[in-house]
């Protein structure tokens, strides 16, 4: 039986436009999704396609407005009846952070799969056609169910919390943590390696009408607590991108230890691509959370759901951030 599949763009690479074949720059978000869907008419692809224009943006501009309509959209669909999967269409650069904010808000109970591209689409050797087949057959996937969100890049497939943009260039630009990716894909066929492991449909978090500002504050050797003061002026909590394991300089762990005992959250991530950041003796007295797994950008919309749905308590945060 032909799958229906729902597709929202938002811009990006994959609908970018060089002008070259060979040109180094591009600019994003030059085709639309009714054009786009044309292209991709002649692949063969065994599922009928529709398509909806959320946005035409380079990703860095993705912000709390895209994701309200991007979010509303997939909910309406995802509640049809007609629809068996979702496809967004998205730029690398902040791919990862949208993601990962659906999988937090939207229900499992079918595919919702993000794809992007390293290259725009007249480039020679565009990659956006093959990760659309990929991410039209993931999405087509009983087996996608229960997964969360999905990213497909790359021939790979990656659960939302653990994808991450590692490269600037390259069709392998992408890459898991602490799980690599959790399925291969071809046009043609699916290889999942384990089982779906989200056993309850619903949400995990109520989609907030308004993101609180959590800032990331960047530690760097040498760093001085004044280096802080913009950040945390209007900020409701903070993610530290730490160096090692989430550490800082003792003047700038004092300061954000008054900014914790003032009531706001401060999580410590850390700045290096791969690696766990547990909790040390001193989070206790300082009223610090660790955020295991998550990188700087990831713990950031975390932090940002656990504030708007009212969990500001340390021991709470602390246990949501373990749970990931």
């Amino acid at each position: 039986m032909t799958k229906h599949v729902s597709v929202f763009a938002t811009g990006g690479t994959i609908a970018g436009i060089a002008g070259s074949a060979i040109a180094a720059d591009y600019k994003s978000g030059q085709i639309e999704i009714d054009e786009y869907l044309e292209r991709v008419g002649g692949l063969g692809l065994e599922a009928e396609l529709s398509g909806r224009q959320i946005a035409n943006i380079d990703s860095a501009d993705i912000g709390p407005q895209v994701w309200s309509e991007l979010h509303a959209a997939i909910s309406g669909a995802l509640a049809d009846d007609e629809c068996d999967g979702v496809i967004v269409t998205h730029g690398t650069d902040t791919l990862e952070e949208t993601a990962f904010l659906l999988d937090l808000t939207l229900s499992a109970n079918k595919p919702v799969v993000v794809v992007g591209a390293m290259r725009p689409a007249d480039a020679v050797g565009y990659d956006g056609l093959r990760n659309f087949a990929n991410a039209v057959g993931v999405a087509s996937d009983r087996d996608a169910a229960g997964r969360g969100v999905l990213v497909v890049m790359g021939d790979r497939v990656f659960a939302a919390r653990d994808v991450r943009k590692v490269r600037t260039r390259g069709t392998d630009a992408f890459k898991g943590f602490p799980r690599e990716s959790i399925g291969l894909v071809t046009p043609s066929c699916v290889e999942w390696f384990g089982a779906a492991w989200r056993e309850n449909d619903s949400s995990q978090f109520a989609f907030p009408g308004q993101l609180p500002a959590v800032p990331i504050a960047y530690i760097y050797a040498g760093m001085e607590p004044e280096a802080l003061t913009c950040s945390l002026a209007d900020a409701k909590g903070v993610v530290i991108a730490g160096v090692g394991e989430g550490n800082m300089p003792e003047v700038v762990r004092r300061e954000l230890g008054r900014f914790a005992a003032s009531g706001h959250p401060v999580v410590r991530a850390s700045r290096a691509d791969e690696g766990l950041v547990d909790r040390e003796p001193e989070d206790a007295e300082n009223c610090f959370v660790a955020t295991r797994a998550l990188n700087p950008q990831k713990a950031r919309i975390l932090l940002q759901l656990l504030i708007a749905n009212g969990v500001t308590d340390p021991a709470t945060i602390q246990t949501a951030f373990d749970e990931r």
